[in-house]
C-alpha cells in the first residue's frame, strides 16, 4: 500500500465560504499538506490564505503552526481530519480580531494549539453560539451562500457544527423558527425574497466586522 510522504505535493481544493460569528464571509484556500517546520521547531506548518469575499481583495495570508500537543490528539494530518479544527480556529482567529485583512502579502503566523482544545473534556473549543447568537449566524450563512456561493445553503455543515459547539437537532430547530428567512429542504436551505431585501443591514454587519479589526490593529501599531 503506498503511503503520501507528508512533504508531497497535494492539490489545494476550490475555496470553501464559511461565516464567522462576527458576520465576515471568508472563504479558505489550504495548501496540503502540513510540513515539518525548516526552522528546527516542533512543529508542523500549513500555509493558506483566507479572503474577505465581497470585498476589494481583502485577504490574510497565515501559516498555521500545529503544536505538538494538539497534534497528538489528531488521527492524522490527512484534510479529512484536519481540516475542520483548522478552519475554525482561523474563523476564531477573526473572532477575536487577531487576523488582519490587507491587500498586502504580508504572511501572519497563527498558533493552532491548545487554546483550541478542552482537554478535560476531550474535545474542541471554539466557543458555544447561544440561540440569540446562533440565530445571527445563521441568517447571514444563508445569505452570503446565496449571495457568494449559489445553491442551497448546508444548514448541519459539520465544520459549522464544531465551530458553534452544537448539534444538527438544535441548529435545524433554530432554523426551523426563521421559515420567513429561509426556505428549507431538509438540512438545507436556500434565501427568500424577505432574506435577500435584508443585504443593506447584513452588509453593513460585516462592513463593521472589519472597522472594528481595523480600529484594534491600528491602534496596536500605534
Amino acid at each position: 500500500m503506498h503511503v503520501r510522504s507528508l512533504d508531497a505535493p497535494m492539490i489545494s481544493p476550490p475555496r470553501k465560504l464559511y461565516v464567522t460569528l462576527a458576520g465576515l464571509p471568508l472563504s479558505f484556500e489550504l495548501k496540503w499538506p502540513f510540513h515539518r517546520s525548516t526552522s528546527g521547531a516542533d512543529f508542523f506548518v500549513l500555509h493558506g490564505d483566507i479572503r474577505v469575499e465581497a470585498t476589494d481583495g481583502l485577504h490574510a495570508p497565515v501559516a498555521v503552526n500545529l503544536t505538538q500537543t494538539v497534534r497528538e490528539v489528531l488521527l492524522s494530518l490527512e484534510p479529512g481530519d484536519t481540516e475542520g479544527p483548522v478552519i475554525n480556529a482561523l474563523r476564531k482567529e477573526a473572532d477575536t480580531r487577531q487576523l488582519e485583512f490587507l491587500k498586502s502579502p504580508k504572511l501572519l503566523p497563527i498558533a493552532f494549539s491548545s487554546r483550541h482544545y478542552d482537554f478535560k473534556r476531550n474535545k474542541w473549543s471554539f466557543g458555544h453560539a447561544g440561540e440569540e447568537e446562533l440565530a445571527r449566524f445563521l441568517r447571514r450563512k444563508v445569505f452570503w451562500h446565496e449571495r457568494l456561493a449559489a445553491g442551497k445553503c448546508w444548514l448541519t455543515d459539520p465544520v459549522d457544527l464544531l465551530y458553534l459547539e452544537s448539534d444538527a437537532q438544535r441548529v435545524l430547530a433554530a432554523a426551523g423558527t426563521m421559515t420567513h428567512l429561509f426556505a428549507i429542504d431538509g438540512e438545507h436551505a436556500a434565501a427568500t425574497p424577505a432574506l435577500l431585501q435584508q443585504s443593506e443591514e447584513i452588509e453593513g454587519e460585516m462592513k463593521r466586522a472589519l472597522e472594528a479589526l481595523d480600529q484594534k490593529h491600528a491602534f496596536e501599531r500605534g
